[in-house]
């Protein structure tokens, strides 16, 4: 038995090209900013790649760069201003933020209706109460993408959420959870859980998001499961050009194997949380437009 793939790559041309067509039917340019402090290699790559996507989709975007030594007073107020800018609808602050500052206060200081990161305490609190204004964060949103294209119904169905960040493991535990959509039993757990072998062995469906790689091994996983790999892991490889290669959380070559269906790193979940990024900006524009004809003044028509 060998596992379906789960071609995240190609779903999210799939999703860019639909985006693409939205785009071009609105009344206004949606416009995403980025907000990236210091100069980390990663982070600059992550905001270039998802600059080139909205690019491609006829999305406006602006980076706004910040020293690594700016306080966070300082990073907070180039997002006030930003949050004042009726041009922008979309506001994502690149993680992660330099020591010292606290990352849960920078993300709640984007405005909901512009926070298409869905970080804030209020799009998860939102989403907890199954909100369909929510803003949900792109990885979850990712997710949930590729299980409903590929038909993978979690309606009842036992999933295992490894990882407990806010950025993935938090948010996709509530989203499965939701009664309307996905309708999950959800179990969340982390790298320390006991027993999370045999946790992992009684899921339909194992996401994880751990941060290390090959975590999931083949007898942790029953067969016929649903394996769901969000880690991106650099690990050395002499044998590469630039020294390393990627993989996930997943030992990929023997849980493919006994796996029903399965992701693979790269070509997963990374390139679906760029498209449900440019999802959520258009989502935004489109309901910055909806709140400024309700505050338009009503045309006064003499009789």
């Amino acid at each position: 038995m060998t596992a379906r793939i789960l071609d995240g790559k190609a779903l999210s041309e799939e999703v860019l090209n639909s985006i693409r067509k939205e785009v071009a039917s609105l009344s206004v340019k949606p416009c995403v900013a980025f907000v990236r402090v210091g100069d980390l290699p990663a982070s600059a790559t992550y905001v270039k790649r998802k600059q080139e996507a909205a690019a491609s989709v006829g999305i406006e975007s602006r980076l706004e760069l910040l020293p690594a030594s700016s306080t966070q007073a300082e990073i907070i107020a180039v997002i006030s201003k930003l949050s004042r800018d009726e041009g922008v609808h979309g506001i994502l602050v690149q993680s992660p933020l330099p020591e010292g500052i606290n990352p849960q206060d920078v993300f709640n200081s984007v405005p909901s209706h512009k926070d298409v990161d869905g970080f804030s305490a209020a799009n998860l609190g939102r989403l907890a109460q199954g909100d369909e204004t929510a803003f949900v964060a792109c990885t979850p949103l990712g997710v949930q993408t590729l299980l409903r294209h590929y038909h993978i119904s979690t309606e009842g169905k036992h999933v295992v959420v490894v990882g407990r960040s806010m950025i993935v493991g938090r948010p996709l535990s509530l989203l499965l959870s939701c009664k309307e959509g996905l309708n999950a039993t959800v179990t969340s757990c982390n790298k320390e859980t006991e027993n999370l072998p045999q946790l992992c062995r009684s899921a339909d469906i194992i996401i994880v998001a751990a941060g290390c790689p090959g975590l999931i091994r083949k007898d942790w996983v029953k067969k016929g499961a649903t394996v769901i790999d969000v880690g991106i892991n650099r690990i050395a490889d002499a044998t590469k050009k630039n020294g390393y290669r990627i993989v996930g959380d997943v030992d990929f070559a023997e849980v493919v194997k006994v796996a029903g269906a399965i992701t693979p790193v790269p070509g997963g979940v990374g390139p679906m949380t760029v498209a449900s990024l440019m999802a959520n900006t258009v989502k935004a524009a489109r309901l910055s437009q909806i709140v400024k004809r309700a505050d338009s003044p009503r045309v006064k028509v003499r009789a």
